[in-house]
């Protein structure tokens, strides 16, 4: 796969779930399972996935349920963050069975599925938060769209949820290629997927306190990173949940909430050193 939001030598595979992922075709001394956000899928990661094979990772991004080209089930409720943890979980079972360390990242709601995918006993050798907070999103403006979105999408369907998403992509400067990818992935995804998510970004409780609990007695160390301009969760509560978490954490420079498209660069420079020192 070629072009501007696929700029790297992996190659798609299915997983177990079934699971659409990206996987790297150079093997690595370790893994790195790569989980996207609210809306997102596998090819977020892009822009990482060559610099980390060159670091030695073996790294797999993929879809969650529902999103893109990975099917899901019809019941909302199977995509909050437990649930879909236990998908992880299963996942990073498949992974480890080679024998290799597998570290587990995940940017925005798929922290919050990382984190529920730990706390089902995924055998994991390393946790990474990126741009995810402690608990449900916090009021401003992603909440507000969580909320005007719902009733939209449960009337009139995903093509006119997406309508409003598009009126705010024709006035930022991107290629056409990859406007037509964004509306692409989002009619392709589950209707159900987006309301469970979106119910789960707004209700999700605060299991910091389990999760450091969890990560302390497995002895598994633990990184929060953040894009230092985040819109959704507050820097300041992620660094706050770095040091419940006993973990440390780094900022990424000329980022905002997806520093694996507005900075990769500098996010692989934040994460690498990190991941080596667990590998």
């Amino acid at each position: 796969m070629t072009g501007p939001l696929t700029p790297h030598a992996a190659e798609r595979v299915d997983l177990p779930g079934p699971l659409a992922a990206l996987v790297t075709k150079k093997p690595g001394d370790a893994v790195a399972l790569l989980v996207p956000g609210y809306t997102g899928s596998k090819e977020d990661f892009a822009p990482m996935l060559d610099g980390m094979a060159e670091a030695g990772f073996r790294t797999v991004a993929i879809d969650l349920p529902g999103q893109y080209e990975s099917p899901g089930p019809e019941d909302e409720s199977a995509y909050l963050p437990a649930p879909l943890g236990r998908v992880v979980a299963g996942v990073v079972e498949h992974l480890a069975a080679d024998g290799k360390p597998v570290l587990l990242l995940g940017h925005s709601y798929g922290g919050l599925v990382a984190r529920a995918a730990v706390l089902a006993g995924a055998p994991v050798a390393g946790l990474t938060l990126m741009d995810s907070g402690p608990a449900a999103l916090p009021d401003g403006p992603r909440r507000t769209a969580l909320s005007l979105g719902e009733p939209l999408l449960r009337r009139q369907g995903i093509e006119a949820a997406y309508a409003t998403r598009e009126e705010m992509y024709a006035q930022l400067p991107m290629p056409a290629e990859l406007k037509e990818f964004y509306r692409n992935r989002f009619v392709s995804s589950s209707p159900q997927g987006l309301l469970g998510m979106a119910d789960g970004l707004r209700h999700e409780p605060d299991l910091v306190a389990s999760l450091a609990e969890t990560l302390r007695e497995r002895d598994v160390p633990a990184l929060v990173v953040a894009g230092e301009g985040d819109d959704a969760w507050s820097v300041a509560s992620q660094q706050d949940m770095a040091a419940r978490l006993g973990a440390p954490f780094a900022l990424v420079p000329n980022a905002a909430h997806s520093p694996n498209t507005e900075n990769p660069r500098g996010l692989l420079d934040v994460l690498l050193p990190v991941w080596r020192s667990w590998r």
